[in-house]
C-alpha cells in the first residue's frame, strides 16, 4: 500500500511541470498520508514496533497501573491506618 501511495505521489508530482494542479493533488496526498500515519501511530514506519508504538504501549499500561493504584489504595486505606495504628501501639 505504502508503495502505491509512493508511486502516486511521484507521478503527481511529475505531472505537476505539465498542469500544476498536479502538485496540489500530490501536496494534499502526501498530507493526507502522513496525518492518517500519525493518528494510526507509527507515521511512515507504520505498526511496525515503531518507537512510538513502544511508548504508546508504555504509556497504557502506566496509566492501567496508575488506576489500579488509585483504586487499591481508596479501597483499603481504613485498613492500612488500622494496620498504622497496631504497629504503633505495639512499638510504643
Amino acid at each position: 500500500m505504502f508503495v502505491l501511495l509512493l508511486i502516486l505521489i511521484v507521478v503527481l508530482f511529475g505531472l505537476g511541470f505539465l498542469h500544476p494542479l498536479w502538485w496540489v493533488v500530490a501536496a494534499v496526498l502526501v498530507f493526507g498520508a502522513t496525518r492518517h500515519g500519525r493518528d494510526r501511530g507509527g507515521g511512515w514506519g507504520g505498526g511496525d514496533g515503531s518507537d512510538f508504538g513502544d511508548y504508546r504501549d508504555y504509556q497504557q499500561r502506566r496509566d492501567r497501573q496508575d488506576r489500579w493504584d488509585r483504586r487499591y489504595s481508596r479501597q483499603h486505606r481504613a485498613r492500612w491506618r488500622r494496620e498504622d495504628r497496631r504497629d504503633h501501639e505495639r512499638r510504643g
